[in-house]
């Protein structure tokens, strides 16, 4: 589910209880450029800003969307990095840099109101009906935001920002409440996802099914690398079932995949090598010449992973 198995209040841990005020709309003077956080080092900027060309409707023509609100997410997935204050003075900039002048107004009052709000669903979750991930508290957790959004948001922007989440988070719960109803037959329970499935917009069908569009991807991967496909072969084919811009993604991240099972394979090979030569020692000896092999050849985050692969 887009939002509510989540947690509402996961991200906000770093500023719960900081006060957000909600000014009017106001240019931020120019600061020195910032350090990437390291949560954004390695990225693009995510959330496409658009404006329309005539200037309409109000707000200087600024398209109000998920795009918009990803723009938001992205640069506030540094907090506990930065502080708040700090990311809202940086986006404010961005929004002057990227926008016409009552386009960034607009957009920097939908942010200071976006800050509030996500400010204000930390005490949403404190309410105990909300506790849990029973279909029961799910629903009053999403029927709980978006009645508190409604004191941010006219129900133009909450359906341009959120709607697609809504509708997202709806369908789902829907269809565990079908799934957990002890009183309907299979029959029954089949017969009301079939339902849903009929209902389903085309966007929220697209998105059920794009995992298993990369996993079915994926599988025909594996099955022409087995039967001796090329590099370039299997590129053209992903680029024929995406587009090239993904089929480079996913051959960068084969070859870092290939790299990183070679490094294992070393590491392996070097490991069992050390234990047989230090199988007369004590153990906290043996394990210390582990500890500085690990070292020497992974970094901490690394290190972290070998445990999946030691034999």
């Amino acid at each position: 589910m887009a939002v509510i198995l989540l947690g509402i209040a996961v991200s906000l841990v770093a500023w719960n209880r900081e006060p957000v005020p909600v000014p009017a709309s106001g240019a931020v003077g120019a600061t020195a450029a910032p350090a990437t956080p390291r949560t954004m080092q390695g990225t693009d900027t995510d959330g496409q800003i658009q404006v329309l060309a005539d200037g309409t409707p109000a707000g200087g023509g600024l398209v109000v969307d998920a795009e918009l609100r990803k723009f938001f997410d992205y640069h506030l997935s540094a907090v506990g990095e930065k502080s708040l204050d700090a990311i809202r003075a940086e986006v404010e900039q961005a929004l002057d840099q990227r926008l016409p002048s009552a386009a960034a107004a607009y957009a920097k009052r939908l942010l200071a109101l976006y800050l509030a709000f996500k400010t204000a669903l930390v005490d949403l979750e404190q309410r105990p009906e909300l506790a849990g991930h029973g279909v029961a508290a799910l629903r009053a957790r999403l029927v709980g935001m978006q009645q508190l959004r409604a004191r941010y948001f006219d129900e133009r922007e909450v359906q341009g920002m959120f709607g697609f989440d809504d509708a997202y988070d709806l369908d789902a719960i829907s269809r565990m409440e079908i799934s957990q109803d002890k009183t309907l037959s299979d029959t029954q329970k089949q017969q009301g996802l079939a339902a849903l499935d009929a209902a389903r917009a085309p966007e929220l069908r697209d998105a059920h099914d794009a995992p298993m569009a990369v996993v079915r991807l994926e599988e025909t991967t594996a099955r022409m690398r087995q039967n001796g496909a090329s590099d370039d072969e299997v590129y053209r084919m992903r680029a024929a079932a995406f587009d090239p811009q993904a089929a480079s993604r996913l051959a960068e991240l084969d070859r870092e995949e290939a790299a990183w099972k070679a490094r294992i394979q070393a590491y392996l090979a070097e490991r069992d090598r050390l234990l047989r030569a230090n199988a007369r020692e004590p153990e906290p000896v043996r394990l210390a010449a582990l500890a500085a092999l690990q070292e020497s050849q992974f970094t901490p985050d690394e290190q972290r992973r070998l445990a999946a692969y030691e034999r």
